[in-house]
């Protein structure tokens, strides 16, 4: 059941609280585990620059996706638009010799 202050569809969200609770555990764990204080700071650190920028490309991503489908949506085209190699008929290619003849490497 999602929360009241919360999207209901927001992964690039989903993806940044969990990149921010693993700064906060992994520190911890290397402390746990025999690691040195400077160590697991410089590691919070490095985490917390890898998920900033993981979040800036995250929320470009979704701007440029929100922008292209509202040209898309803005844009249609004409209906009688078939587009440049498209063909309008059975026997309308053009650069066709013909139908029913022999061809030199028959």
């Amino acid at each position: 059941m999602p929360s009241a202050g919360r999207p209901h569809d927001d992964p690039a969200g989903d993806v940044v609280r969990w990149a921010a609770f693993s700064c906060l555990l992994v520190p911890v764990v290397l402390v746990v585990y025999g690691a040195s204080y400077g160590g697991a700071a410089v590691t919070t650190l490095g985490l917390a620059a890898v998920t900033a920028a993981c979040r800036v490309l995250l929320r470009h991503s979704e701007r440029t996706e929100r922008a292209a489908a509202r040209v898309l949506a803005e844009d249609p085209l004409p209906s009688g638009h078939r587009g440049r190699h498209s063909r309008s008929g059975a026997g309308s290619h053009r650069g066709c010799h013909g139908s029913g003849g022999t061809s030199p490497h028959d």
